[in-house]
């Protein structure tokens, strides 16, 4: 079991940053991938950003130079730094985590075995 918390949400106005966290409790977090989504009102769930338990990262076209992906093992945290955001980055963020080999690409969500419940990203124009 894999038990997963966001937190870091909140409104910023374009341009602006914000900083995401997730907290993994359980298994052991520097083993396995992890991965961010997003879900727009209306819209399906997206692939954001993975990093592997090697630390290779990937990301989607949309964020790609804008959002960084990274985790503290030690600290059990995945983080995602967003900058330069805008009004189409507003979303629910989701960590997830895949517990199967994975080294790089995007991922969907129904590869994803645990879940967080999400936090609020609103960026205002």
């Amino acid at each position: 079991q894999v038990q997963l918390v966001e937190s870091g949400g909140g409104l910023v106005q374009a341009g602006g940053s914000l900083r995401l966290s997730c907290a993994a409790s359980g298994r052991t977090f520097s083993s396995y991938a992890m991965v961010w989504f997003r879900q727009a009102p209306g819209k399906e769930r997206e692939f954001v950003a993975a990093i592997s338990n090697s630390l290779s990262t990937y990301y989607a076209d949309s964020v790609k130079g804008r959002f960084t992906i990274s985790r503290d093992n030690a600290k059990n945290t995945l983080y995602l730094q967003m900058n330069s955001l805008k009004p189409e980055d507003t979303a629910v963020y989701y960590c997830a985590a895949h517990l199967r080999y994975y080294s790089s690409g995007p991922l969907d969500p129904r590869d994803m075995d645990y879940w967080g419940k999400g936090t609020l990203v609103t960026v205002s124009s």
